[in-house]
């Protein structure tokens, strides 16, 4: 009995800020002037726009978490008031966005779910966003929880697979996965080139998804999961990782992960498809993470992609970068509110500390209503910095 993924919805805490108005803040709080060139190219070949946040501080001198010292510099907090921020902010966001997720697929009542499944790397609390989820929106207290941790940028796969395997293991599942992350919280002012580009690429945001094996409803796309893929790149480990410091959480990225991931890809993704019976000729939507502009690049080329494949991916990363595990539901969504024919095949790929590389083949069904026939929202209006 085959697993579908019947609705994806998607959050971001209040704060927003510009490219160019993050890249003169961090110009600001360094001193050397090789540091500030290197600032300003990174952040100008980002692809970023604009991003969200947790944290207000980077508008103010004086913020909650973090300030401006009086030589100019920015202080650095404590991993222990980071996390602090992490506990209230994630609890805050996961509750609404789960109140949002089942207001925007009735299909699915706040009683009908089962498990619920919660990934996030940036932080830890206990009880948790997942508790708190079943508290505040008032699921049963009965459903079962699970924490998928420290995982990174690719842990929404790990989440829906296992969403997936309940529902295939029990036909009355019905499992809420959320990928929530807050990498603002991590931002550590340096002059190391894979420092400046994580602080540089990193953003906030929430993702989420209702997982089971009941038929879809027929008024909306859905996907059908075929399967999921987990795969090592050869002699990579070195080039991502993410551990614990004393003043927050510490990133390794080398230069050479997106030649690593663009050398492999190739190979990787013939296992998967060669099982199912397909080629990349037959894959009709590409939702790849978009961990950085280089990296998109790399699988374009290596794959021989149109221009146009991975558009869905650069407009994520223009809008919102890269927010670790949510990205990509964030790429699968905006292929389920365009879709315009009734069945597409979906490869979807993430890649994180390792390096992993995990795929999904999905099968996209349904076409989504015509823009003219949406009922229009209100407005929502944010002042970007």
């Amino acid at each position: 009995m085959p697993a579908f993924i019947h609705h994806i919805a998607t959050e971001t805490p209040e704060h927003i800020y510009s490219n160019e108005f993050a890249r003169e803040r961090m110009k600001g709080w360094v001193s050397e002037p090789r540091a500030k060139r290197l600032i300003e190219m990174i952040y100008e070949r980002t692809g970023i726009e604009t991003r969200y946040s947790a944290s207000a501080d980077f508008m103010k001198d004086d913020g909650e978490l973090f300030h401006t010292l009086p030589d100019g510099s920015i202080n650095s907090p404590t991993t222990g008031q980071r996390n602090a921020l992490y506990a209230k902010a994630s609890r805050e966001l996961a509750v609404k966005l789960a109140h949002k997720t089942l207001a925007e697929c009735p299909q699915f009542a706040k009683s009908d779910i089962t498990h619920v499944v919660f990934a996030s790397c940036t932080g830890f609390a206990n009880p948790g966003p997942d508790y708190h989820i079943i508290r505040e929106v008032g699921l049963n207290e009965s459903v079962e929880r699970y924490t998928v941790g420290f995982m990174g940028c690719y842990a929404a796969f790990p989440a829906l697979r296992m969403a997936a395997q309940f529902c295939e293991a029990n036909p009355q599942a019905v499992v809420l996965v959320m990928c929530l992350e807050l990498c603002s919280l991590h931002l550590q002012v340096s002059d190391k080139p894979e420092s400046i580009v994580a602080n540089a690429l990193f953003a906030d945001g929430a993702a989420a998804a209702i997982v089971s094996a009941r038929e879809p409803a027929r008024d909306r796309p859905f996907y059908r999961v075929q399967g999921f893929h987990s795969a090592l790149v050869p002699s990579s480990e070195a080039h991502m990782a993410w551990d614990i410091g004393d003043h927050g959480f510490n990133m390794v990225l080398s230069a050479y992960v997106p030649e690593l991931i663009g050398s492999n890809i190739r190979a990787m993704l013939g296992g998967i498809l060669d099982r199912r019976g397909l080629r990349l000729e037959d894959i009709d939507e590409w939702a790849v993470h978009p961990g950085g502009r280089a990296i998109l690049d790399q699988i374009e080329e290596q794959l021989a992609l149109p221009a146009a494949a991975l558009e869905m991916s650069r407009g994520v990363l223009r809008d919102y970068g890269n927010m670790s595990s949510p990205t990509v539901l964030f790429v699968l969504k905006g292929f389920l509110e365009e879709a315009e024919t009734e069945r597409a095949m979906t490869c979807a790929i993430a890649f994180g500390p390792g390096l992993t590389v995990e795929t999904a083949v999905l099968e996209r069904c349904g076409a989504a209503i015509p823009a003219a026939k949406k009922a229009q929202p209100a407005a929502l209006v944010h002042a970007v910095v």
